[in-house]
This record gives structure tokens, C-alpha cells and sequence, in this order.
């Protein structure tokens, strides 16, 4: 099992105004290194909905001196290292990668991104597959939900369980046992 989760928070509805992303770096099924980043979303999407501020608490004096997303991006490239990412809804969270990086002509490199919500529904029999509700019911309970690294991390711990659970030891095998497969993050 080796990938990174990934989860960003956005400033307003607008796919392209992330504010902070949190990637956990998983090696031999093991959480190994995490990081986090707080930054100014990339214009004209640089300006806070007050909705937003109220799931993830992010407000716009918190990153008025942070670095710019055009700033973070090759940073948070290079922690990825080339392996396949893994997002919980992972339409949203590459959909705002892939919007980010267009408002800021940045070309993204060849990666691929599977995602844990789908994965999920085809190991757990849940009333919810939500992050938090799948993360309580695995037995991680104490994590700050809209947290950009919080939810990275509960990320990687459901795919993690969800490995042990389908006794396999390759991203790889937890995709064919969900019946999901890696998707290219750039068509």
C-alpha cells in the first residue's frame, strides 16, 4: 500500500480557490509523513464565502500572508513523489487540483487519483460513506473534520482498514476488490 491522501478546503464554491491541503504519504500501509499547507487561492477566486469560513474555519486574515497556491503547488507536487493520489469524494478534490493549476497555467504532471468514497461503498454497509461517519465507524473518532490534514489523514486510515479488512497488501488489490480503478488526474 503505497499512496498519498489528499484533501483540500476551498475558499468560496468556485473549484479554483483552494486555501489549504493536507497530504499524508503512506509507505508499506503505514502513515509516514504528512503535510500541510495554508495559502492565498489563486485569483480572481481569492476572496472567502462566509459559508465556507464556517466548515473549515479558514479565514481570509489566515493566509493574508501565507504564500500563494502558484507557490505551494510544486511543493505539494514533489511531497507526492509520482504516487497515485487518494481522495474521499475525489471529483471535488482533483476537480479543484485541475482548476487551480488552469488559473495559474501550471501543467500538472501524469498522476492518478482513485477515490476512497467509492471504495467504501463496496466494503462497508453504512447509512452514511461521509468521511466522518466512515473514520467513526472504523474507530477514528478523534479527528477535527474540515481540517484539510485531519481529513487526509482519516483518508489514508480508511484506506489503510479498508486494506487490512479485504486482506490485501497492494493499492492495486484494494482497487480490484472494490472494483474501482485509477483514474488519470490530466486527460
Amino acid at each position: 500500500m503505497e499512496f498519498v491522501s489528499i484533501d483540500f478546503e476551498t475558499a468560496n464554491s468556485a473549484a479554483a480557490s483552494p486555501c489549504a491541503v493536507g497530504l499524508v504519504r503512506v509507505i508499506d500501509g503505514q502513515r509516514a509523513e504528512t503535510l500541510s499547507m495554508l495559502f492565498r487561492p489563486p485569483a480572481p477566486n481569492n476572496w472567502f464565502h462566509e459559508g465556507n469560513i464556517r466548515i473549515h474555519g479558514i479565514r481570509p486574515e489566515d493566509v493574508a500572508e501565507a504564500p500563494t497556491f502558484e507557490d505551494v503547488l510544486p511543493e505539494l507536487l514533489l511531497f507526492t513523489d509520482g504516487l497515485p493520489l487518494l481522495a474521499h469524494n475525489a471529483s471535488f478534490d482533483m476537480g479543484v487540483l485541475r482548476a487551480s493549476a488552469a488559473a495559474i497555467n501550471f501543467d500538472l504532471p501524469s498522476l492518478a487519483y482513485g477515490c476512497t468514497l467509492l471504495m467504501a461503498r463496496k466494503t462497508y454497509n453504512l447509512e452514511s460513506y461521509r468521511l466522518n461517519a466512515i473514520a467513526y465507524a472504523i474507530g477514528h473518532e478523534e479527528f477535527n473534520h474540515h481540517d484539510a490534514l485531519a481529513d487526509a489523514d482519516a483518508c489514508a486510515r480508511i484506506a489503510i482498514h479498508m486494506a487490512e479488512r479485504h486482506e490485501v497488501e497492494s493499492l492495486e488489490e484494494l482497487l480490484n476488490k472494490t472494483k474501482q480503478r485509477l483514474k488519470p488526474l490530466v486527460v
